[in-house]
């Protein structure tokens, strides 16, 4: 039986149309929600990336901000532009795009985001609220892969499932995500020993390692489901895929699987956002009572 195509670029596309209706909902009261960008330097890759979530802004009707810093924006400097962000009423995401120059503190940075704004989940009180089951924005990357498995209906629950990854933006939360849905979670990354045999023993394989085909089509079971995010020069991801295609039960595509995921759910998020801004909270409405009485 061929391998079930995890297409992220259809399923992003779904996800836009649901998304274009909910936001003109949201315009028939509200201003047009925002997404801030922030980009510190000249990276051409982040830049194209910051266009790409701009477009996806405006075909589904909301706004983008896009803030351009220079290479040599120091960790104060940037603080501020976030401040300034978090205090805007009309910004209802923000998303500071990595890697930032090495002369930034980048956690400081993305913590200084706040929690309602952090949209992309990199934050660490975001992160400890998702990993405790508490409302909170998931990292953008894969809460689109967890999204994208709901999609296609494929099973999480009970299998085990590793994760080859342990960056705090991709790897570490993936394994959280799954863990909520009752998979059986192992977390490896390039020092674990006998890679191979861990990654043989997963029924869902999660490349999240960010090395060009660094997982070998031979560690994959037959009938595995393959996750791949990363992607690469060559348009290569972290697995061999081509190796394993024809022996998985279901694949992500590079290009074209977890990448326009990543996009899409930043503007669900950006989204969801605005609409919890739009909803009073009980004590608004009490008080908008006692006012009225």
């Amino acid at each position: 039986m061929p391998a079930i195509v995890l297409d992220g670029k259809a399923c992003a596309k779904e996800l836009e149309a649901e998304l274009s209706a909910r936001v003109a909902l949201l315009t028939l009261n509200e201003p047009a929600p925002i997404l801030a960008t922030i980009l510190v330097g000249d990276d051409p890759a982040s830049a194209t990336y910051v266009r790409m979530k701009g477009n996806a802004c405006r075909r589904v009707g909301m706004e983008s901000l896009s803030i351009a810093l220079p290479g040599t924006t120091s960790t104060e400097e940037l603080l501020i532009a976030i401040d300034d962000l978090n205090v805007n009423p009309r910004v209802r995401g923000i998303l500071l795009q990595h890697p930032v120059p090495k002369q930034i503190d980048e956690r400081a940075c993305f913590d200084r985001i706040a929690l309602e704004k952090d949209v992309d989940g990199v934050t660490a009180h975001g992160f400890g609220r998702m990993a405790m089951g508490e409302p909170a924005y998931g990292s953008a990357t894969p809460a689109g892969i967890m999204f994208l498995l709901r999609r296609y209906q494929i099973p999480i629950e009970g299998r085990e499932a590793v994760v080859v990854g342990r960056s705090p933006i991709l790897g570490r939360p993936m394994a959280m995500m799954l863990l909520a849905a009752n998979a059986t979670v192992t977390i490896c990354h390039s020092r674990t020993r006998n890679l191979a045999e861990v990654v043989r023993r997963a029924e869902t394989v999660i490349g999240a390692v960010g090395k060009a085909e660094f997982i070998r089509g031979d560690w994959i079971r037959d009938g595995a489901v393959v996750v791949d995010a990363g992607y690469h020069p060559g348009g290569v991801g972290d697995v061999e895929l081509s190796a394993v295609i024809d022996r998985c039960s279901a694949y992500t595509p590079v290009p074209g699987g977890v990448g326009p995921m990543t996009i899409a759910m930043l503007i669900a998020h950006t989204v969801e956002a605005a609409e919890k801004a739009a909803q009073p909270s009980d004590q608004t409405r009490v008080d908008n009572l006692l006012t009225s009485s």
